[in-house]
C-alpha cells in the first residue's frame, strides 16, 4: 500500500518481504546485572543459606521484613490461636471442677460455686477467653474466688495478651514508619554526565528532595563497582572502590533545602581516570552506585536512597541545565527540568591523557619561554594533538 503511493520504493518493501522473519535483524547487546537499581533495591539472591535459625533470633526483625500478607496472617492467627489455647485451659478448669455436669441439689443444700460463671460448653470457654484478652468485660462471665488456679490462669491470659499486643502492633508500626517510605521523595537524575568544571572532567548527578520537611544531617556517598582480577589471579566480581565527591559545601555532607548537582572530580587517584567516550558504550562491568543518608525531621528515623548509573547511562559531553529561578522574593525550582541536560565542549579523551597534554603544554610553553614566537607557536600546537572537541557538543 505504501508503495503504491510512492511512500516506500517498492524495492525495498520486496526486499522486507523475502526477508525470513524468523531470524532476528539485529542481535541486542546483553546488558550487565545491576547490583543497585534505579530505586534503590539491592539486585542480590540469598539461595543455599543453611543456619535457617539465626532469622529466629531475631523474630521482630523478621516480622518486620516479611511482607503484609504475612504479616497479617501472623497477626490475625497470634490471637485466634491464644484465644483457642486460653479457652481449652478454661473448659478444662470448669471440666475439672465440675462445672459443666448438672448437679442436683438435695433439699436445704447450698447451690455449688463454679469456678468461672455461666460457662456450659466450649464455646462459652471461647467467648470468656476472648473477654479476658481483650477486656471487654460483658458482664455475663466472671471469676469467682472458688478457684485459685482459675484466678492465676486469669493473670496469665492478661500477660499474654499485653505482649501479643506489644510485639503485634510494634511491628505494623515499623512497616508503616519504614526509612525507605521517605526515600520516595529523594530523587536523582536519570543520567549522570562528564564535563568540564574549573578546567578538569568531572562527574556529575542532580539530587533533590520533593518534600518541605528537611533531610537533617544529610550526607552522600559514590562507590564504583566492576569486575576485577587481582595480580594473583583472584577474580572479584563486585570489587566496590569509594569516590570522593564535591558538593559547593565540602565533605560528604550536603544541605538539601533544592536539587543540588554533586560531583566527583577525575583525578590521578580516581577509578574513572582512565575513562573515555568510547568506552561508555563497551565498558560492561561499571557501575557507579550513590548512596545519599540522613535523619526525617519529622520522625527521626534515618533514611537512605540509592541509585546507580550503568556505563550507558552516563552523558558525555553534557551537563544539567539551571532549574532554581527567584519569583516574586522567592526561589522557584522547576521539576519538570529536573533531568535535563545540554551539550558542552568537552575533550574526548581521558582524564590521564587531558593531564599529560597539559603537562606537555605547560612544559614546552616554559621551555619556548625566551625562543623566537614563530617556534613557540609550533610547539604549542604540537603538543596538544588530543585536546579535541566533540563536534555535536558545538550544535
Amino acid at each position: 500500500m505504501l508503495s503504491r503511493k510512492g511512500i516506500i520504493p517498492e524495492e525495498y518493501v520486496l526486499t522486507r518481504l523475502a526477508e525470513d522473519p524468523a531470524e532476528p535483524r539485529y542481535r541486542a547487546r546483553e546488558r550487565r546485572a545491576r547490583f543497585v537499581s534505579k530505586k534503590g533495591n539491592c539486585n542480590v539472591a540469598h539461595k543455599n543459606i543453611r543456619e535457617q535459625g539465626r532469622f529466629l533470633q531475631d523474630v521482630f526483625t523478621t516480622l518486620v521484613d516479611l511482607k503484609w500478607p504475612h504479616t497479617l496472617l501472623i497477626f490475625t492467627m497470634s490471637f485466634l490461636c491464644s484465644w483457642l489455647l486460653f479457652a481449652m485451659v478454661w473448659w478444662l478448669i470448669a471440666f475439672a471442677h465440675g462445672d459443666l455436669a448438672p448437679v442436683d441439689l438435695a433439699p436445704g443444700e447450698g447451690a455449688m460455686v463454679p469456678c468461672v460463671t455461666s460457662i456450659h460448653s466450649f464455646s462459652s470457654a471461647f467467648l470468656f477467653s476472648i473477654e479476658v484478652q481483650v477486656t471487654i468485660g460483658f458482664g455475663g462471665r466472671m471469676v469467682t474466688e472458688e478457684c485459685p488456679l482459675a484466678i492465676l490462669i486469669l493473670i496469665v491470659q492478661n500477660i499474654v495478651g499485653l505482649m501479643i499486643n506489644a510485639i503485634m502492633l510494634g511491628c505494623i508500626f515499623m512497616k508503616t514508619a519504614q526509612a525507605h517510605r521517605r526515600a520516595e521523595t529523594l530523587i536523582f537524575s536519570k543520567h549522570a554526565v562528564i564535563a568540564l568544571r574549573q578546567g578538569r572532567l568531572c562527574f556529575m548527578l542532580r539530587v533533590g528532595d520533593l518534600r518541605k520537611s528537611m533531610i537533617i544531617s544529610a550526607t552522600i556517598h559514590m562507590q564504583v563497582v566492576r569486575k576485577t582480577t587481582s595480580p594473583e589471579g583472584e577474580v572479584v566480581p563486585l570489587h566496590q572502590v569509594d569516590i570522593p565527591m564535591e558538593n559547593g559545601v565540602g565533605g560528604n555532607s550536603i544541605f538539601l533545602v533544592a536539587p543540588l548537582i554533586i560531583y566527583h572530580i577525575i583525578d590521578a587517584n580516581s577509578p574513572l581516570y582512565d575513562l573515555a567516550p568510547s568506552d561508555l558504550h563497551h565498558h560492561q562491568d561499571l557501575e557507579i552506585i550513590v548512596i545519599l543518608e540522613g535523619v526525617v525531621e519529622t520522625t527521626g528515623i534515618t533514611t537512605q536512597a540509592r541509585t546507580s548509573y550503568l556505563a550507558d547511562e552516563i552523558l558525555w559531553g553534557q551537563r544539567f541545565v539551571p532549574i532554581v529561578s527567584e519569583e516574586d522574593g522567592r526561589y522557584a525550582v522547576d521539576y519538570s527540568k529536573f533531568g535535563n541536560t545540554i551539550k558542552v565542549p568537552t575533550p574526548l579523551c581521558t582524564a590521564r591523557q587531558l593531564d599529560e597534554d597539559r603537562s606537555l603544554l605547560d612544559a614546552l610553553t616554559l621551555a619556548t619561554a625566551r625562543g623566537p614566537l614563530r617556534k613557540r607557536s609550533v610547539a604549542i600546537a604540537k603538543a596538544k594533538p588530543r585536546f579535541s572537541i566533540s563536534p555535536d557538543s558545538l550544535s
